[in-house]
C-alpha cells in the first residue's frame, strides 16, 4: 500500500500521480504500485513539487509495518531505536508588544463553585 500526500503542488503533478494511483481526497493518493514504480513516483514528485509539500507512506516489513519520506516538510522523520517518529519543530512563542493586562492572567488558588462543592455548600 502506498499513499502519497501533496500540499500546494502543481495540478499536473496530482494528474500524473493519477495514471498510478487513486486520489480519494484532494491531494491525497492511495494505490499497490510496486517498489520500482513507487520510486519512480516518489522521484517525479520530488522534482515537480516546486514550493509544494509531499509526505510518501508505504507499507514495509519493520516493527511498525510502514514507513515515510518527506519533502520540503516541516516535520522530518527521525529513527529511535528502530522506530520512525516525527520530530516537529519548536514553536515559537508568539512576540506580543502590548504589555499583559491583569485580565489576561489566571487568577491562582480554587474558584468559588469548586470550593463549595469541596465543603459541600450547595
Amino acid at each position: 500500500m502506498t499513499i502519497i500526500v501533496l500540499t500546494r503542488c502543481p495540478t499536473g503533478l496530482r494528474g500524473f500521480l493519477t495514471r498510478w494511483l487513486m486520489e480519494i481526497s484532494p491531494g491525497v493518493f492511495i494505490g499497490g504500485p510496486s517498489a520500482r514504480i513507487r520510486q519512480a513516483l516518489w522521484a517525479e514528485v520530488r522534482e515537480y513539487a516546486d514550493t509544494g509539500r509531499a509526505l510518501l507512506a508505504y507499507s514495509t516489513n519493520n516493527e511498525q509495518g510502514f514507513t515515510f519520506e518527506a519533502h520540503d516538510h516541516k516535520w522530518h522523520p527521525i529513527d529511535h531505536d528502530g522506530l520512525t517518529l516525527i520530530r516537529r519543530p519548536k514553536d515559537k512563542p508568539a512576540i506580543s508588544s502590548a504589555p499583559a493586562t491583569s485580565a489576561a492572567v489566571t487568577p491562582s488558588g480554587w474558584s468559588k463553585a469548586s470550593k463549595r462543592r469541596r465543603y459541600g455548600q450547595h
